[in-house]
């Protein structure tokens, strides 16, 4: 991961304006908790990017994939980083923790998806911003609403309403995970 972002120095993104981005991360092979933590260590050190807020961890039942349940957050992220070299950092870092991709939905040791950038939508082979299925999806909706009420402003998405979010979670067996992140 180092090496794709080290000709891009923190000194000179100073200057570049940052652009709020948020970031669905999960998985459900192997200690998910710790290469979650792991993950949010390295997303602060891209540069020109700052971890603004995290949500709890949540245990949600595999949606259009298999295996074991898995364990879900949302982070917010200060970046000067544009949202394809973004993505190309999520996509390395999931690389550095083994994720394969052997068939769509897969089960994976690390998923890092750039829900979110900026207000910004894009339709490109490599990026759909913003997520195409954020909003179906109880692992990310009920963890971006956490992490949502901890903002003070700025630039966000918008969300469904709480009712439809509660139905949402209901049907898909998401639990909040006690302690800390």
């Amino acid at each position: 991961l180092t090496t794709v972002l080290s000709a891009t120095s923190n000194s000179a993104l100073a200057a570049v304006p940052q652009h709020r981005a948020f970031i669905g991360m999960g998985g459900n092979l192997g200690d998910v908790a710790t290469r979650l933590r792991e993950a949010l260590r390295a997303l602060s050190d891209l540069p020109g990017t700052q971890l603004e807020a995290v949500s709890s961890l949540y245990s949600t039942k595999p949606v259009d994939s298999s295996g074991p349940d898995y364990l879900n957050a949302v982070a917010v992220l200060a970046s000067a980083l544009g949202p394809h070299e973004l993505l190309r950092a999520l996509l390395a870092l999931e690389l550095t923790h083994d994720r394969e991709r052997p068939y769509q939905n897969a089960p994976r040791t690390l998923d890092l998806d750039l829900l979110w950038y900026g207000g910004h939508a894009c339709s490109t082979p490599a990026l759909t911003l913003p997520h195409p299925r954020m909003m179906q999806r109880a692992f990310v909706l009920v963890p971006l609403a956490e992490v949502l009420g901890a903002l003070a402003g700025g630039e966000q998405p918008m969300l469904p309403a709480a009712e439809s979010v509660s139905v949402l979670a209901a049907e898909q067996g998401i639990e909040k995970k006690s302690g800390k992140f």
